[in-house]
This record gives C-alpha cells, structure tokens and sequence, in this order.
C-alpha cells in the first residue's frame, strides 16, 4: 500500500478559554491545524502511511508545526523549509444561538508565497497511491493555485487517486474566482468531498427542498447534487456531509456516497459539539482510509461518518481517535458510557 500525500497549509490556531468571545480574552491558547494537516493526522491515528506537504519557516513555530503533525506519526519529511511566517487563525467557539466566528491572518505566510518550482511532485509521489487536496489550499494564493494544479497533473500522470474537498471558504476568495479555478482542478479528480453548502458555493449547483440556514435537509435533493456533480466532471465517487444545525451546540449529522448511480446515505448522529472545526476533514479521512482498505460503500461512508461525528468531541483541530473507536461507533455502539 502506496503513502498518502497531502497538501496545504498547516496554522497556527489561537483561541480563548472555553466559550470566551473574542473581545474578552486574556489569553489565547494555541494549537495548530489546517484541513489537509488535520485529514493527514487522522490516517496516521487510523495507522496509514500519511505525509504532508507544505512550506514552513525555520524558526521556533514553524518546527512547532512540524512537531505538533511528527508526535502523531505524520511524514514530515517532503515538508519545505522557507519563507516568514506561518499563518494564523483566530477562533471564537460559539454555543446555542451565537455562532462561532473565525479570523484569518495568513497573508504572505510561507505557503502562500511558494511557486510551482518549489515542490518536486514526482519525487513527491513516487512512493505514493493517493493525493488528497482542498478548495482551501488554491485559496491561499495565486502561487499556492499554481502549485495544486501542477500538484494535480503530477498525480494524474504517476496514476495515483486523487481525492478532493471542495471546502469553500468565502474570507478566502470569491465565489466566481473560486469556481474558475475548481473548474479546472476537477479534470483531475477522481472522488468529490463536498459539505451541503460547497456545490452551490463554487459551482452553483443548488440542492432543491433544502435549507442549511434552518437545518432542513433533503436526502433527494443531495442524491440529485452527486449526480450533477458526476455527470458534470467525471467523478468516480461524490460524498457529501449533511449537517443539520439546530444551534451552535447541537447538530444533526450525516453523510451520503454516490457511486455507480446509487446513493447511499449513513445513519444520522445527533452530536453535542465540544468542538466543530475538522469535522469535515475527519469525514475525508474516514473515506479514504475505507475506500484505501477495499470496505464496500456502505460500510466506508459509515467509517467516515463515524469518524466525523467523534471529532465533534475533541478539543482542537486534530482528530485524536482510532480506527478501532471509530469502527465501534459505526457498528451501533453510541452510548457513550465509560470504558473500564
């Protein structure tokens, strides 16, 4: 079994204790995360062969970011040192009515500044059989669009899947930049990971009887979503997350896999959420690590929606469970009583 690259942009995350707002912290507490930094923690944790890609300085935080991925068993070594600053972001966690709130200070990060001559991605995938991006690392910069793309061709001609998050973020770019540049991406993406407001977002393909504002969500609609998405750009496979947000703490979750013209769906989680941030990138890994060890459709979306819904109880960015917890959750046991 070949490694897993992934690529994009590890941060430094600075939030207040608990559910402080913003304007009355003291005090940040710091962790780092990022969408494919997160999808690569959660393989290693599930015990695949992970690695991440990305730019980081060679001062003090940048090797406390490549530490906070190395203490989780990640590949760290096709990461390149360079450039200023690691990006940053700000997080407010929201609870019943007020949502949670996130601020981006990544401008001329390490990343965002890197060009296409950079990264070697023959090299990069030469013991590879999987590649797993997002609509986030494209976002970043103009650079970082150009490296994914490259990073894409690269893929497609050593024969590896490659698997992509849509995750669009509109702090980032908007909406009709991002849908010229995922237009493009998607020639060469094999599986389609999408929350239930990213097909709209980027590619205008809305999901009919829905609202995400109301937590109204339809199983039709989204089946009708995949299949648009498949026809449009020659996915093998589509996933979508289906969150249903009763308030910032309580959500209902779960997902749906389209393959071969059947959609299938998982069951629903009804989640208290200590913490939301990597919940889709939790769902990624969950897929891949099903789809890499050959389980049917069913049983991988199930893997993956599992996975997703025990992030929601751990603090930070990472998603600190095993494959072993998240096969027990999938296999009916939710009552969460101690272990001993």
């Amino acid at each position: 079994m070949g490694k897993i690259i992934t690529f994009g942009e590890i941060m430094l995350r600075l939030a207040p204790e608990g559910y402080y707002r913003f304007v009355q912290a003291s005090s940040f507490g710091a962790v780092f995360g990022g969408g494919e930094a997160n999808v690569a923690v959660s393989l290693a944790n599930f015990g695949m062969d992970a690695a991440f890609v990305t730019k980081l300085p060679k001062h003090e935080i940048g090797q406390a970011a490549v530490n906070s991925l190395r203490k989780f068993g990640v590949d760290t070594s096709l990461i390149l040192r360079g450039g200023s600053r690691v990006g940053i972001y700000f997080l407010e966690k929201g609870a019943s009515q007020r949502p949670s709130k996130v601020i981006y200070d990544r401008a001329h990060s390490a990343i965002a500044e890197a060009v296409p001559s950079d990264f070697d991605w023959p090299t990069i995938f030469r013991d590879a059989s999987w590649f797993h991006f997002t609509g986030i690392s494209p976002a970043i910069s103009t650079g970082a669009a150009d490296i994914t793309l490259e990073a894409c061709k690269a893929a497609r001609a050593a024969g590896i899947t490659v698997s992509c998050d849509l995750n669009y973020r509109k702090n980032l770019w908007p909406r009709e930049r991002a849908r010229a540049v995922m237009e493009n991406l998607m020639e060469y993406a094999d599986i389609c990971i999408a929350n239930e407001e990213d097909s709209e977002s980027v590619f205008g393909i809305r999901a009919g009887d829905t609202d995400v504002h109301s937590g109204k969500i339809s199983r039709a609609g989204y089946e009708q979503t995949a299949k648009t998405l498949t026809e449009r750009f020659g996915f093998a496979q589509v996933a979508i997350t289906l969150r249903e947000s009763i308030t910032a703490s309580d959500n209902n979750w779960g997902a749906m896999l389209y393959r071969d013209g059947i959609a299938y769906f998982s069951k629903k989680y009804a989640v208290r959420i200590v913490d939301r941030v990597g919940g889709g990138d939790s769902f990624a890994a969950g897929l891949i690590y099903g789809l890499i060890n050959a389980m049917a459709p069913q049983e991988a979306l199930d893997f993956a929606a599992a996975a997703s819904c025990l992030k929601h109880s751990v603090e930070g960015d990472f998603n600190q469970v095993s494959a072993e917890e998240v096969l027990k959750l999938a296999g009916g046991d939710a009552s969460g009583r101690v272990q001993r």
